[in-house]
């Protein structure tokens, strides 16, 4: 694995190929399925690390010290997901794995596509705003 400075990383290939192998492997697995769900969205680095746009930020992964983590970016979905999401460690809207036990696929499905659906209302609502300040 040849290393890169934080300056060279400007894809998600850079970025998966400065992570140890175990990490890389549940990592790019969890970017096939996100791809799968959402094969239109565009794949950005933001903020350091891999992350999905699609009418608005989608969601994101990154490798940590000792953990990998599936940056959900909706702390109102992981509410609504709690006890779906009770056997992993969570924060506001993140769930940290282990590099072993990746996430389930239904699960980073199901998550995506709720994250498409909140984008699309988003975007939906903005343009109703836009639409009637316009024609005041």
């Amino acid at each position: 694995m040849q290393k890169t400075t934080a300056t060279q990383i400007t894809t998600v290939d850079d970025y998966l190929q400065n992570v140890p192998d175990d990490m890389r492997k549940a990592l790019e697995l969890l970017r096939k399925q996100i791809r799968s769900v959402a094969p239109e969205a565009e794949e950005v680095l933001s903020y350091g690390i891999p992350a999905y746009k699609l009418k608005g930020m989608l969601v994101g992964f990154g490798a940590a010290k000792h953990h990998c983590a599936f940056y959900v970016m909706s702390p109102g979905l992981m509410k609504l997901l709690k006890e779906e999401l009770a056997a992993y460690d969570t924060a506001t809207a993140t769930i940290r794995f282990l590099p072993g036990k990746p996430l389930p696929p239904a699960l980073v499905k199901k998550i995506v596509a709720a994250r498409m659906e909140e984008n699309s209302r988003h975007r939906e609502e903005m343009d109703k705003k836009k639409k009637a300040k316009t024609n005041k």
